[in-house]
């Protein structure tokens, strides 16, 4: 049921340094939807920093507002 996708620009992470951001995110999830972590869903998608304007900032951040729970500082 609910699905995370955190989009960040490419970044050497190991697979254990990928599997730890995925567990805490879906205990984090869990605990504050009240599911069952076998219906979460997580990706990382690395995002080019050259196309991070038009691909995340314009149409995420920017035109999508209303839904940001933490905005950015930049």
């Amino acid at each position: 049921m609910p699905h995370v996708n955190v989009k960040h620009f490419p970044a050497p992470l190991t697979e254990e340094q990928a599997s730890e951001l995925v567990a805490s995110i879906t205990e984090a999830v869990t605990r504050a939807f009240g599911c069952d972590e076998g219906v979460v869903s997580i990706a990382l998608e690395p995002v080019d920093p050259q196309a991070w304007q038009e691909q995340v900032y314009a149409p995420e951040i920017v035109e999508r507002k209303e839904l940001l729970r933490k905005i950015p500082n930049y």
